[in-house]
């Protein structure tokens, strides 16, 4: 009974190893008509110069902002970066369960510089119902 065991398991196993290389081959990569196999890079990160949100919130997962109908993440380096369609979908459900987030957002005073290292001052603040109850990345 115990050579049955160890037979059935070594047959198993190459072809367990087969299937997970040929899902590996096809995750990420493109196969030519003719056979060749080309992998896809990562489409690039969108950087917009001049863009700093004046207001960001924690979606659970990142900062995110929201200047004009772009929206932006705080990514390496304190940059405020094009979110992808992925995040803004992430985004866009936090968003369905904390309806109110812009009560709660947070000032931007801290992360205030492009991309190219200048200062973006704030746009003129919108005028808040209650400022006592709004705080700054400061806690203030």
């Amino acid at each position: 009974m115990m050579k049955m065991n160890t037979r059935n398991k070594l047959v198993l196993a190459p072809a367990l190893a087969g299937m997970t290389l040929a899902l590996g081959l096809v995750s990420g990569c493109v196969v030519r008509p003719y056979g060749g196999v080309a992998v896809e890079a990562p489409s690039p990160v969108t950087v917009e110069a001049g863009v700093v949100p004046d207001d960001y919130v924690w979606d659970g997962y990142e900062y995110v902002g929201v200047v004009g109908s772009g929206y932006y993440y705080l990514g390496p380096n304190h940059v405020w970066l094009v979110a992808g369609s992925d995040r803004i979908a992430r985004f866009h459900g936090w968003v369905r369960y904390h309806p109110d987030w812009h009560a709660h957002a947070i000032v931007n005073v801290r992360y205030r510089t492009d991309v190219h290292g200048h200062y973006q001052p704030r746009r003129a603040a919108p005028q808040r119902k209650n400022d006592r109850d709004h705080k700054d990345d400061y806690g203030h």
